[in-house]
């Protein structure tokens, strides 16, 4: 069985190397608010799930790139889908929670819809 351990960081890694490699200072910028060491360990398990590939070259300073891998790029759909879902149903979802908290968090049934 395959186990994904999404963190906080690994589906932004994923969607900026959406458009091809960059280096690792080039998606620290990118990103934001992310650490050296949380973009760091994201990349290792990324690369070590075999979602993203990495290449140093001896420079200096030195230089190393990230890619996605086709596994990467299947991620990437599946991150896509994902937030497609989320931009579609984001009212239904805020609906669902104002019933839910408008009862206190008590289950109740919804008689008007037979679905």
């Amino acid at each position: 069985m395959l186990a994904v351990r999404p963190g906080k960081w690994t589906l932004v890694v994923i969607a900026e190397l959406r458009d091809g490699t960059l280096r690792f200072s080039e998606l620290r910028r990118a990103m934001g608010g992310v650490s050296q060491k949380s973009l760091t360990t994201t990349l290792r398990d990324l690369e070590r799930d075999g979602f993203i590939s990495r290449r140093a070259y001896p420079t200096i300073p030195p230089r190393v790139d990230y890619m996605l891998t086709e596994l990467g790029l299947e991620l990437l759909a599946l991150a896509d889908g994902w937030r497609q879902f989320a931009t579609q149903n984001r009212k239904a979802v805020e609906t669902a929670r104002q019933r839910f908290d408008s009862h206190n968090g008590q289950f109740t049934f919804d008689t008007d819809n037979d679905e």
